[in-house]
């Protein structure tokens, strides 16, 4: 009997994982599929592992590649050619389908004659298991396109694997994976795109993407890689060749809304990094992508925030230390340490000059920061711990430096507070800025984390000290960028006089600002006893049934 749809499976060197992608599959509430379980010649486990699926349920067909590819494109081409059902679709080793996924697709195919259907994407991070939705706003409403030009914005949703392709559209247009590159999704669902005469998009969830942000070596993703740059490389070497698809195919008017999609998240992706690059990597880096930049529309720059331009244009010019520190804060209303005023045009410009050309006067131009007319409470400072130092105890000596660019402080010391809340509970500690210079000032604040108001069954987890600034009667409150590197400082604290004790670690936020790290991690009988129990509390069933009783005494 002919199945209704083929999902392959790619693998490789991912034993462990693979029984849970297969298995997700194999629990379809739509029954009539076929499962290629495609290895790209794994040196583990993996091959025993398949075939023991393969043994275990006639839906399941075992291939493996001769020799290893290195990507995701041959895997699935090779399963491409041996598929038997008219509708494909791709699931990765380390992900999963909702149960619903095929079933929801394949009714979106029958109900309207397209060339794919596609629904959300749900992203767990394996970390903290905390859940979101991929290009949520792309996916939110049922409809049905004929073709990307009726919404540029989907070129944001590049992923293969949210999709189900109806096998006559691939064939008739010679669709395949492109083999030898990575970022391969892109270029294929940008293809898809424009090729297709009408695809729908559910609202549904039809994929598991699991997220660890923390991974390392070979077990990182793709995109966990950008340190690496060959990864740059290879971002930009297929963003090439989308633009030569993309005038070759007659679909030049998308290029504007193409290059911002790159802008937007490929480059931003990159630029949030920045700050944790060395010299050589960023010359390195520049040196790739500059090149590409030039080529870009100049409207996709227009529609981007002017913190990001200013990153952009900082690279573009080669001024690539100060393109780090226009990258720490992106997003979060971080302001530049120093920007100079041109007497004599009237613009504001990012950093200790006036720009030398016409483009980077136009990117550098912060005059729309509006830096000194913003209502206080959403001003634009920025605030950088400048020392850090151990103290007795569980104790911290900070030297913090506020710029303030746009002289919305007046000469004169100024109150401040750093704010912490390990759970519900807020620890406000006062200090004084003092004035360095005009738009400068400088205070020292003593934290004592032994001190924080944890709750009395304990607490787990991160946070980030803020920065909160009183002047006339209003509060501003913004991030507090650390260090970028500085040694761990790890101590056992013994809250509520020792009766609940945790290991705390104070570091360098790894990634995104940089800010101020710290970490509690319960111990002793906190973590034995009392945190088990009061999760066997706070479950649901247990919550509900403390209210009905609450209700039932009054």
């Amino acid at each position: 009997m002919t199945p209704d749809v083929t999902v392959t499976v790619i693998v490789h060197n991912d034993a462990a994982r693979l029984p849970r992608a297969v298995a997700s599959v194999r629990r379809q509430t739509h029954a009539g599929i076929e499962i290629i379980i495609s290895d790209d010649h794994s040196t583990d486990e993996t091959p025993s592992v398949a075939r023991e699926l393969a043994a275990r349920d006639s839906r399941i067909r075992f291939l493996r590649l001769p020799r290893n590819s290195g990507g995701c494109s041959a895997p699935r081409n090779r399963a491409l050619e041996i598929a038997r059902a008219p509708y494909l679709m791709f699931l990765d080793s380390d992900d999963e389908l909702p149960e619903r996924a095929v079933e929801l697709l394949l009714a979106a195919h029958r109900e309207r004659e397209v060339d794919f259907t596609m629904g959300a994407v749900r992203r767990i991070r394996v970390d903290s298991g905390h859940r979101s939705t991929w290009m949520r706003h792309l996916v939110s409403e049922r409809r049905t396109l004929e073709g990307i030009a009726a919404d540029p914005r989907l070129f944001f949703e590049h992923l293969s694997t949210s999709k189900m392709y109806a096998r006559a559209f691939l064939d008739r247009h010679g669709l395949r994976f492109p083999e030898g590159i990575h970022y391969e999704d892109q270029l294929f669902s940008a293809q898809a795109y424009c090729l297709a005469r009408a695809f729908t998009i559910i609202p549904d969830p039809v994929y598991l993407w699991y997220i660890a942000p923390y991974a390392t070596g070979d077990c990182a993703s793709i995109s966990n890689q950008r340190h690496k740059l060959t990864n740059v490389g290879d971002r930009v070497h297929v963003q090439r060749l989308i633009d030569d698809f993309l005038a070759a195919s007659g679909h030049g008017s998308l290029r504007e809304d193409k290059d911002y999609k790159f802008l937007k998240h490929d480059f931003r992706m990159y630029a949030g990094d920045l700050p944790f690059r060395d010299e050589e990597w960023l010359r390195s880096f520049a040196d790739i992508v500059t090149p590409y930049l030039d080529t870009l529309a100049p409207g996709s720059y227009a529609r981007l925030p002017r913190t990001e331009r200013v990153v952009l244009q900082l690279v573009r010019d080669g001024r690539l230390s100060e393109a780090r520190l226009a990258a720490r804060g992106l997003g979060h209303g971080v302001a530049p340490r120093q920007v100079t005023t041109d007497a004599a045009g009237g613009g504001t410009y990012w950093g200790d000059r006036i720009p030398s050309s016409a483009r980077s006067r136009r990117e550098l131009d912060v005059t729309d920061l509006e830096l000194d007319t913003r209502p206080f409470p959403s001003a634009q400072f920025r605030h950088e711990i400048t020392e850090l130092t151990r103290g007795p105890g569980a104790s911290l000596d900070l030297t913090i430096r506020t710029y303030d660019p746009g002289l919305r402080l007046p000469l004169g010391p100024h109150r401040a507070s750093l704010l912490l809340a390990p759970g519900r509970r807020r620890l406000t500690l006062p200090f004084r800025l003092d004035p360095v210079r005009p738009g400068v000032f400088e205070g020292h604040a003593h934290l004592d984390l032994s001190v924080a108001p944890v709750p009395l069954h304990g607490f787990a987890g991160t946070r980030h000290p803020l920065l909160r600034l009183q002047h006339q009667g209003l509060a501003h409150t913004g991030l507090l960028l650390a260090p970028l590197a500085f040694p761990s400082l790890t101590t056992r604290i013994g809250y509520h006089s020792g009766a609940a004790p945790h290991r705390i670690t104070v570091e360098p936020e790894g990634r995104g600002p940089g800010r101020l790290q710290i970490r509690w991690h319960p111990a002793g009988v906190t973590a034995r006893v009392v945190r088990p129990l009061v999760r066997r509390v706070a479950r649901p069933r247990v919550r509900r049934m403390a209210r009905l009783l609450a209700s039932a005494l009054r």
